[in-house]
């Protein structure tokens, strides 16, 4: 520990400690356990199952026809590219800045990710995507929400549908956000989700899908590894619907199961007021950090409806070295920043250049917004007062920095 850190306020959270499982969710997981019918489809006469009214219930709230709960959110994204009809060799556009799973997801069906500059706001640039569009030859977007940053839907979809492109959107860090008061995921023909730990809702691993195209949702059930068993979903088409393509559609198994959905069911009922919490102290964090010299917070526009799980800021134009003396001189007062920039990904934080699995790309404009990208995940465990000695750490290391090498 350095000197400064000693003299100056620390923070004793700990930023990967979550909110434990509220009970009622734990009794309702014990009641499946003590039951044995873990398996979706092995359901006692006259019971639906949990993961049937876990999908009734998050189509209900999303707005959506449809709903399939599957075992991760990576999977979620790659049975909407595969019911698209994605395949090897296919183009498929995506942001530049995002996680791993979003490219994975392409080359995991064989297909070729074309990635996508991104803007100062951290969502995907209008222009490149225009030219990309018409260049490229994808014709699916899989767009994702980084860090929960969601870009002007409508103008998206007006270039998307003029050049004859497929949105599926990758809503792992935006459920129970939107724009303009339309949900994350909605707008696209798919909305795939996220329920593993660090997430909106908890269950270790889990996710969901949603889309109102009947078909669609037809053949990701039956992707999912549904068998002939289809028709006990209950957020699903018709079972007429499942006659073109049951028999021509592969399995390939990812079924959410009780257990998981047990768990997830009480959660999703409290999701809007976790939302507000969340929200609250990314409120708090981003005004105390406000108009810092040096520093720069992401505006999120009026449209948003945000979900302030994670917050990012900019050092723009600091060199490298001051960025990683800020990073450690945080860490060293108990704030655990990752920065995008680093020569070589740590965790999370990997990115386009990382995955060579895609093709060598070139997204000047992106590089230089994560060369000075800072982020910083706020679990509920955090108090608002935890917050406001988050950002008071923050800030004072900027400034250290910056008198330092001004």
């Amino acid at each position: 520990m350095n000197l400064h850190s000693m003299t100056k306020t620390n923070f004793t959270g700990n930023f990967t400690q979550q909110e434990p499982i509220p009970e009622v969710a734990i009794a309702a997981a014990v009641a499946v356990m003590r039951s044995g019918r873990l398996h979706r489809y092995n359901t006692a006469e006259g019971d639906d199952g949990e993961v049937a009214h876990l999908e009734q219930e998050f189509a209900e709230l999303t707005g959506a026809k449809y709903c399939l709960a599957v075992a991760s959110g990576g999977y979620a994204m790659g049975a909407a590219l595969r019911a698209v009809g994605v395949g090897p060799g296919d183009k498929v556009l995506s942001n530049g800045f995002t996680l791993a799973p979003v490219p994975g997801a392409i080359a995991a069906v064989n297909a070729v990710p074309v990635f996508v500059e991104v803007t100062q706001s951290l969502t995907i640039d209008f222009e490149d995507l225009a030219a990309k569009a018409a260049s490229s030859g994808a014709k699916v977007l899989l767009l994702s929400h980084m860090r929960g940053h969601i870009c002007d839907m409508d103008r998206l979809m007006q270039i998307c549908d003029a050049a004859g492109i497929v949105v599926i959107e990758d809503c792992a860090h935006t459920m129970g956000g939107g724009w303009r008061d339309v949900a994350s995921g909605r707008h696209g023909l798919f909305g795939c989700y996220s329920t593993q730990t660090y997430k909106h809702i908890n269950s270790g691993e889990g996710g969901l899908l949603v889309t109102d195209d009947a078909e669609m949702m037809a053949k990701a059930i039956m992707l999912s590894g549904s068998y002939m068993l289809y028709s006990r979903h209950k957020a699903a088409p018709p079972v007429d619907t499942f006659e073109k393509v049951k028999y021509v559609t592969p399995n390939v198994s990812g079924r959410m199961d009780n257990l998981r959905a047990a768990i997830l069911r009480p959660q999703l009922a409290d999701l809007p007021a976790q939302v507000a919490r969340w929200n609250a102290l990314y409120r708090t964090i981003e005004e105390d950090l406000r108009n810092t010299p040096g520093l720069q917070v992401i505006e999120r526009p009026e449209e948003e409806n945000i979900v302030g799980s994670s917050i990012q800021m900019l050092l723009p134009d600091v060199a490298p070295a001051a960025i990683e003396a800020v990073v450690e001189g945080c860490k060293a007062r108990g704030v655990e920043l990752k920065w995008f920039g680093a020569p070589v990904p740590l965790a999370f934080t990997s990115r386009y250049d990382s995955w060579r699995y895609a093709p060598a790309q070139s997204l000047p404009q992106t590089d230089r917004i994560l060369a000075g990208l800072l982020d910083m995940r706020l679990p509920l465990t955090f108090s608002l007062e935890d917050g406001r000695v988050i950002a008071e750490i923050i800030r004072d290391e900027v400034l250290q920095i910056r008198a330092a090498t001004h």
